[in-house]
């Protein structure tokens, strides 16, 4: 083989596996440890499969009479700001968190938005779920409250008769007022929307009756709906808190499966056949409902730093 090319060869060999490890992303899932008062957690993971757990907390809650952290919920948006949102508080608590980030490690002072303040008999705010909407540019957060005698309801008594409600805003600044999300007939919480594309989306949540307690999805060509084919409850009972990461050609949902002490996970092409891989996953103990997401292999190393791991 000619020198020079040879030599080109191994720079251009060079540049591409570098260029290759410098765009490779990872999987980072929030978390939180009950009960709930220490603050936000990371896991991460190179294939979503196995999780790793970084074993620091990034934020402590400052916001909300409880001062918790529940249900963390993280989305980047087009700025590369991630920005989390989250449950202050279990009951008499009409509002929920905010707090923003270039890197996972530093965070801005956190606020409280009073998203059901309006409702004078709400209950609460409870799993607030972060999507960015990046057809109409704009943030959406989707969460559910309990607003006694407001719907009818099953076996469920009126303070945990939930319903979907949502907010959208820009800039985090200014808020669109609070309207009804989904009403599917019986109560419902913990809902993420996902896209597949475009005017193709999909809404996990859980089926909070008492009957049921578990998880199914429904479909819509727009991520504020409206949302139909529900699906049958493809999870077992006393299941919450999906949160669904496309990792190759699957989508995988994780879940807590608190009944049975451990973190569930179902496999699925199309969201009508799923596949149980519970036994195929590795998720640390202690880790409580959070959101999946990507981030850059130096977005890792900084929350590995901060963590005092190599």
């Amino acid at each position: 083989m000619n020198r020079a090319f040879k030599y080109l060869l191994t720079g251009f060999t060079a540049m591409v596996l570098l260029s290759c490890k410098s765009t490779k992303s990872v999987y980072v899932f929030t978390s939180f440890h009950e009960p709930a008062n220490e603050g936000l957690r990371f896991l991460y993971s190179y294939d979503a499969y196995h999780w790793n757990d970084l074993n620091h907390i990034y934020l402590k809650p400052e916001v909300g009479d409880a001062k918790i952290m529940r249900d963390p919920s993280i989305c980047q948006g087009p700025d590369g700001t991630f920005h989390l949102v989250w449950t202050t508080g279990w009951k008499d608590d009409k509002g929920i968190g905010h707090a923003s980030s270039k890197d996972l490690v530093h965070w801005s002072p956190e606020e409280h938005i009073d998203v059901m303040g309006y409702e004078p008999t709400a209950k609460n705010a409870w799993a607030p779920e972060l999507f960015y909407d990046d057809e109409a540019g704009q943030y959406i957060i989707v969460w559910a409250s309990c607003i006694p005698f407001r719907f009818p309801k099953g076996e469920e008594p009126e303070d945990n008769n939930h319903r979907l409600y949502y907010t959208t805003t820009k800039d985090f600044k200014t808020f669109a007022p609070t309207k009804l999300f989904l009403d599917p007939g019986f109560s419902v919480i913990d809902a993420e929307i996902l896209k597949r594309g475009k005017n193709d989306y999909v809404l996990v949540m859980k089926d909070n009756t008492r009957p049921n307690r578990n998880i199914l999805v429904a479909f819509a060509s727009n991520p504020l709906g409206p949302y139909h084919d529900y699906s049958k409850r493809f999870t077992e009972l006393f299941s919450e808190g999906p949160s669904a990461i496309k990792a190759g050609d699957n989508w995988l949902i994780y879940y807590d499966s608190y009944r049975l002490k451990r973190y569930g996970a179902m496999r699925t092409t199309d969201f009508k056949t799923f596949t149980d891989i519970a036994d195929s996953v590795k998720v640390p103990e202690g880790h409580k409902h959070g959101t999946i997401f990507k981030v850059s292999k130096k977005v890792l190393a900084g929350l590995k730093q901060a963590a005092g791991q190599p």
